[in-house]
């Protein structure tokens, strides 16, 4: 045994033989299943047809016995009308259901005190028992609030109902129900004068519905408008379950969509689990009526005489792995070309191709050793094109960083240029004209008049205020300022409107001729907790620049609510800001204009002083009159 087990690894053709047979059982395998697969779908798709031609059989034997309780009663309302009477109508609702052996029963009921004699109530009723046919003048109850009464009452037109008559006491059918085919009545002067109903027997019609199955196993079930079961063969179901009942949306999404499609009134077929097992449901809708058909079909019922094709598949297969087995055997010896793929290997990789993979072999005969050989040198080459690629990309990338690390240094050796000078200009202006006025105050030797002399020390001291500022501006800009912000604490109880007042007084302490309006839609004890240093030298510095770039007539100031946030909006008229400059607007040292005054630091402050307080500060792009900055804050 150990000298054939030896013999069978060095001997390629019989390597080959179960490499053929090895691939052969899959594709056999999958061929037979697919097959398999087919003529199962091929039977479901015969057992649909068959299914929905007996629904329709059915349905056509169901419309037969409910056209002849339709005709019965349409063709003898007029003649109940023309002589409403009592006599005449015990008479007709008598000679309905004895002309006709389809209907089980008849009633006229009619309009309260129609005749003084019965009082309030008045209807006849016909019941057939066997052969025999009973009328009577049934006992007064209120039929008014019934539903073969109420309902083409209401709609002043004939229909279909089903109930359950708990008041039966003629034993007309199973439990009491009844589908009725109700029409109201209506006098020569279209006065509704009452109802004619008649009834029949949910036995009869369920006896007519079951007549034909495809199946043995296969039933059908009737239900209504709302999915509850008029016909089903569990009678404890029956008026008191639906089609929804006890089943789950997400694990019966299935019964829900065949629940929706039936109390829609669609018509078709479909694959669902009913009570766990697969089953084929074809329906309908019951025409005239919000009623719908269906015929359930088990699948394992459809599928009996398939199933048993496993007792003949499964000998085919072993055959047919038997022959294939065999034929190996005899061509394998005339269809050994192992080398053909390895030479096919080594071409690829003559023409370019380093990256083509040799699999090592693990048998020891010359084609082993030979493919073992060539997948080692294929190997040494493909490492060695690899690290040619890599050391090629590294130093591409290496390039691609130190060209953009030259453009990074040589933008901020731009900005810190453009800032020292913008800096050294904007801190000189100031203090030109501080000196040139402390020179002038020191010459006079107080000889100035107090006007003058007030002007003057106002003019300094607008100066030495934007001195202060600019050093401000430059401290948060730094380091130092940036880490006691972040440090900065926001457990301050801040009043929403009493701070958006301190910054419009504040800022008319230094323009008090510009007009400045504020309105809130908070109450004035409304707060929130944050760090209020930073929120009132946020919200300074917007109206600062309301008031330094617009026009100067109609800024404001407002608070209001949006949802969990609380916002501080600032509007102003003027000339605004150019579409094209909005997305710089908030980046550090940038300036709409060149020469304007400022550091190009106040909004980008403003912005990450308000988001560091978890809020954000944004500029309303669709506001064109001027600028709208908004402050949102959260109400915390």
């Amino acid at each position: 045994m150990r000298r054939i087990i030896q013999y069978i690894k060095q001997s390629l053709s019989w390597k080959l033989s179960l490499g053929i047979l090895l691939m052969a059982i899959p594709i056999f395998m999958l061929s037979i299943g697919l097959l398999f697969l087919q003529s199962k779908e091929q039977i479901k798709e015969e057992a649909t047809k068959h299914a929905s031609s007996v629904l329709n059989t059915t349905m056509q034997r169901i419309h037969r016995a409910m056209n002849i309780v339709e005709t019965a009663t349409d063709i003898n309302d007029w003649e109940i009308l023309a002589h409403l009477n009592p006599d005449s109508i015990l008479a007709y609702s008598r000679f309905i259901v004895m002309l006709n052996s389809q209907i089980d029963g008849c009633s006229i009921s009619t309009e309260p005190n129609t005749f003084q004699k019965y009082g309030r109530f008045f209807s006849a009723y016909t019941v057939r028992e066997g052969d025999s046919v009973t009328t009577v003048i049934e006992e007064p109850y209120d039929y008014f609030e019934k539903v073969w009464y109420k309902t083409p009452h209401l709609q002043g037109k004939p229909c279909w109902a089903v109930y359950y008559d708990e008041s039966d006491s003629l034993d007309l059918t199973l439990d009491g129900m009844i589908a009725s085919y109700s029409k109201p009545l209506y006098n020569a002067d279209k006065h509704f004068v009452g109802i004619i109903s008649t009834d029949l027997s949910l036995i009869r019609l369920s006896k007519t519905i079951t007549a034909e199955v495809p199946y043995p196993d296969s039933y059908f079930v009737m239900t209504g408008e709302e999915g509850r079961y008029f016909v089903h063969p569990d009678s404890t179901k029956l008026f008191t379950q639906t089609i929804f009942t006890n089943a789950d949306p997400q694990h019966n999404a299935d019964i829900y969509a065949l629940g929706h499609e039936m109390t829609t009134g669609k018509q078709g077929s479909m694959h669902v689990r009913i009570d766990g097992k697969p089953c084929l449901v074809c329906y309908q809708p019951v025409p005239g009526t919000p009623w719908s058909l269906a015929l359930v079909c088990p699948e394992w019922s459809i599928l009996r005489g398939y199933n048993r094709l496993n007792y003949i598949i499964g000998p085919l297969i072993i055959l047919g792995l038997l022959f294939i087995l065999l034929y190996c055997s005899v061509t394998v010896a005339h269809a050994i070309h192992p080398l053909y793929r390895l030479t096919s290997k080594v071409q690829r990789i003559a023409e370019g191709h380093y990256d083509e993979h040799v699999k090592l072999s693990k048998y020891n005969d010359v084609v082993g050793r030979l493919q073992n050989t060539f997948a080692a040198m294929q190997e040494s080459l493909s490492q060695h094109v690899a690290d040619i690629q890599q050391m090629n990309e590294e130093a591409a990338l290496r390039n691609e960083e130190l060209v953009h690390t030259s453009e990074l240094a040589k933008k901020a050796d731009r900005q810190k240029s453009l800032f020292i000078q913008n800096v050294s200009h904007q801190i000189r202006t100031p203090l030109n004209i501080i000196m040139g006025f402390s020179q002038v105050m020191k010459d006079s030797k107080g000889a100035l008049p107090e006007e003058e002399t007030k002007s003057i020390t106002d003019m300094m001291q607008y100066n030495a205020l934007m001195l202060h500022r600019m050093a401000l501006m430059l401290f948060d800009s730094s380091a130092r300022g940036t880490t006691e912000e972040i440090y900065a604490q926001k457990n301050d109880e801040v009043i929403c409107n009493e701070i958006a007042r301190e910054c419009i007084t504040s800022i008319q302490e230094q323009y008090p001729e510009i007009p400045m309006h504020f309105s809130s839609d908070v109450s004035d004890d409304f707060s929130i907790t944050t760090n209020r240093k930073y929120l009132r030298k946020s919200i300074h510095e917007i109206l600062y620049n309301a008031v330094k770039y617009s026009d100067g007539q109609n800024i404001s100031l407002r608070v209001s609510e949006a949802g969990s946030k609380i916002r501080f909006i600032i509007e102003d008229t003027g000339p605004g800001i150019a579409e094209e400059e909005c997305s710089h607007l908030f980046e550090m040292f940038t300036k709409v204009n060149d020469l304007s005054e400022g550091l190009g630091l106040g909004l980008p402050l403003a912005r990450r002083h308000i988001r560091n307080l978890g809020g954000d500060l944004l500029l309303d792009l669709d506001y064109h009159k001027g600028c709208r900055f908004i402050i949102e804050m959260p109400k915390v």
